[in-house]
């Protein structure tokens, strides 16, 4: 096994999972290319219905930026194209620009808003935050998800019903009751195309998972309609499926400042959904994923991708876990899974255009529900009730205020969780020994947290008095890897403090980057003139009184 993985190990700037490729991978890549594009190529049409735009843009989705990612990324198995969170900030960020009300041709539009949203992603490549986005928790993503979830599954009731209103960009509750205005008028016929179609997605993903469900269920309601003639009897079909790549277009950046927020949450779903499916399918031994060439290949898959008509693409799991289960060895079977796309879009255009509306309504159907995790809620409340009640007001949010300001409330409850534990003072104050006290800061030192631990060692100082007279304090400073002016300040307030009180401050094994730093100050430098910093805490607890 260590044979064939060795030199995939070797990293290159360009299609890096082909390094050292073998001759026996081909048929492999080449059945999980074509086994992935059975199922993203369906799926992606479907999900362009959730963002109200026309299905091609998903079917192009397929191209471009798989193929941008296939030539930049790490990953061996990922796919990438829109998936069903996407597409619905998609859907969302656009209503809320009065993109979808007040323009006849969204696509301009769509343009600006995948363009940015990939400079957005490079820009944090730039500046290295692949492991600051990461810091998102598991229960933001799992509440983002229940409310996409159940939005987008009640947005698609009326279309399963025979309507052909589109509202799952307007919110839970309009889509709601969209629905219940849907049900008088529902068609018989409809309906029953829309109950076979669930079911039997249900029904081969629980007892034939290997089957490619969509595509069967694609094909299925394409022969009803060229054989029965369904939709003589009123089943709504798609619109019509142009032949052809998808030409170039330029952006309009008329509407780009209200699209802002939501391109700013998109990217931060794109990534986190990205390294999210990155990681999880990674096998060992496989090389590791980097969150920064992550950010730099889905940025890029976006921003060229963008002026080829396409949806804001992420790495989606159901795509990636069924090219993975196929046999996937390397990025090549992305490309394979491109060239599929392409043959679609140039010669199956009339025949996709046979595609009921309810048949594609009951894909998102299904793909959505199974975002509904009541498994990882639950999981959440036995480990964590911190994790629990993020999750259920991200989703809360997401289903009253929107799904835009669900991403927004998730990201601040993370971010003040991680400052809490961050801000959580961690000092071991260990026994006087020949009248010096040794004490450990086993947190990091930052700007937020620096006084904390200042008044942290002085009560220390005070509490241990009763045991004999504290005559020094060795301070170890092992996390002082990043030093900042207040925190330089702070340990020189310390030291003044002490000194007036008749200790001596002894600082130990401050590591050298954080040493660097603090020899520009002065008050470090005359520190360590003074022989008051020690390369351990025995040393410093051992040296005599000065």
């Amino acid at each position: 096994m260590s044979s064939t993985i060795a030199p995939v190990q070797r990293r290159r700037r360009f299609f890096p999972t082909l390094a050292g490729y073998r001759r026996g991978w081909l048929g492999a890549d080449l059945i999980a290319g074509l086994s992935a594009g059975a199922v993203v190529i369906p799926q992606a049409m479907a999900y362009a219905t959730i963002a109200n735009l026309p299905v091609q843009l998903g079917l192009y989705t397929c191209m471009v930026p798989m193929f941008v990612y296939a030539m930049l990324g790490g990953s061996r198995a990922m796919s990438v194209s829109t998936t069903s969170t996407i597409a619905t900030l998609t859907a969302t960020t656009l209503v809320s620009a009065g993109v979808a009300a007040g323009s006849d041709d969204p696509v301009p539009d769509l343009i600006a808003l995948t363009l940015v949203v990939g400079v957005i992603l490079l820009i944090a490549r730039l500046a290295k935050l692949g492991s600051l986005v990461e810091n998102i928790s598991q229960a933001t993503i799992v509440g983002i998800q229940v409310g996409v979830g159940a939005t987008v599954a009640v947005g698609q009731l009326p279309k399963l019903l025979g309507e052909t209103s589109n509202v799952s960009g307007e919110g839970f509750f309009s889509s709601l009751l969209a629905a219940f205005e849907a049900l008088p008028s529902a068609h018989v016929t409809t309906v029953l195309l829309s109950v076979g179609s669930i079911t039997a997605m249900f029904l081969l993903k629980a007892f034939l998972p290997k089957v490619p469900a969509p595509l069967l269920v694609v094909a299925v309601g394409i022969l009803l309609v060229a054989f029965a003639g369904i939709d003589e009897q009123g089943v709504e079909l798609i619109a019509p499926v142009p032949q052809g790549f998808p030409p170039l277009e330029l952006p309009t950046f008329a509407n780009v400042v209200p699209m802002l927020p939501g391109a700013c949450a998109i990217a931060i779903m794109a990534f986190l959904e990205s390294a999210a499916v990155a990681r999880g399918i990674r096998k060992p031994g496989e090389p590791r994923i980097d969150s920064n060439q992550e950010l730099f290949a889905t940025g890029a898959a976006n921003t060229v991708g963008s002026f080829f008509q396409v949806l804001p693409a992420a790495g989606g799991f159901s795509q990636s876990a069924v090219n993975q289960g196929a046999g996937a060895r390397t990025q090549l079977s992305s490309i394979v899974t491109v060239v599929l796309a392409v043959l679609v879009a140039l010669f199956l255009g009339p025949v996709l255009s046979l595609l009921p509306q309810a048949t594609l309504a009951s894909l998102v159907f299904v793909a959505v529900v199974g975002l509904i995790d009541l498994g990882a809620l639950a999981r959440f409340w036995r480990i964590s009730r911190n994790d629990f009640w993020i999750a259920i007001a991200t989703a809360i949010v997401g289903l009253t205020a929107g799904l835009l300001l669900a991403v927004a409330v998730g990201v601040i409850a993370t971010m003040v969780v991680i400052l809490r534990e961050l801000n959580r003072l961690r000092v071991d104050v260990g026994e006087l020994r020949g009248g010096v006290l040794p004490v450990r800061l086993l947190g990091p030192l930052y700007t937020a947290n620096v006084l904390a631990y200042e008044n942290a060692v002085l009560d220390a100082v005070h509490a241990r008095r009763d045991a004999g007279t504290v005559t020094a304090v060795a301070l170890e400073l092992g996390r002082l890897d990043v030093v900042s002016v207040t925190v330089l300040d702070a340990l020189a307030e310390l030291d003044r403090e002490l000194a007036g009180e008749g200790v001596e401050l002894r600082l130990a094994a401050v590591p050298e980057s954080g040493a660097e730093t603090a020899r520009k100050g002065r008050w470090f430098r005359g520190l360590e003139q003074e022989g008051r910093v020690y390369p351990t805490l025995d040393a410093a607890v051992a040296a005599k009184i000065g």
